[in-house]
């Protein structure tokens, strides 16, 4: 999660929440699709399963169990990347969802953090990306392999980058969002930058 690794940091890497076992499923080497539908619009996004098998079947889990409905982009760094499927609108607050095992780090497979591709957010623990992801609004080598084991590309955008654009250009400061304490398990309410003013909030991710 952006709070816990340098949020206020304009170019921290994504980050998501703390986690400790590793999930290890494998998705079926091909291209499936899966479409976002958002409040400023619909993306298209390919995924690379033969890259990135055990991403994708992670993120295509999540995506089953409807994880990402309701969610929002909560994190939006225009040159840099948009970051979500951490975090929901509950009674007005951003409130973080309780994700599964982190997944073994695939930032070897060949793939680049750059513009338009999706990767897994993560904290500074390479194997830790539960169910967080940004897309790059610019080509970000920084967050390659082999810096600090590099951010797990595992697809693309193939239609609807015009949204990802309106998304990176919206309007952001500081809120608080709400989550659990990684060693308590305990909620707390932490301040975070560069959280859109206005909720950007994805309606449901599914599977073409």
């Amino acid at each position: 999660m952006p709070v816990l690794v340098c949020a206020q940091e304009k170019k921290a890497p994504p980050a998501a929440a703390d986690t400790k076992a590793l999930e290890t499923k494998v998705a079926p080497t091909k291209a499936p699709k899966v479409r976002f539908k958002t409040s400023q619009g619909e993306i298209v996004v390919e995924l690379n399963a033969e890259k990135a098998p055990v991403t994708v079947a992670n993120f295509l889990g999540y995506v089953k169990k409807k994880h990402y409905d309701g969610t929002v982009f909560h994190r939006v760094i225009n040159g840099f990347m948009i970051q979500g499927g951490g975090f929901a609108v509950d009674d007005g607050k951003l409130v973080e969802k309780v994700s599964g095992k982190g997944i073994v780090n695939e930032g070897q497979n060949g793939l680049k953090n750059d513009l338009g591709t999706i990767a897994m957010a993560r904290t500074s623990d390479p194997n830790s990306a539960t169910a967080q992801f940004f897309i790059n609004v610019a080509d970000n080598a920084a967050l390659n392999f082999p810096s600090n084991g590099g951010y797990a590309v595992f697809g693309k955008v193939i239609s609807g980058m015009e949204v990802v654009d309106k998304i990176k250009a919206v309007a952001t400061g500081q809120k608080e969002l709400t989550m659990r304490n990684p060693t308590s398990g305990e909620k707390m309410t932490l301040p975070s930058s560069d959280v859109p003013l206005a909720n950007v909030v994805i309606d449901s991710i599914s599977a073409e």
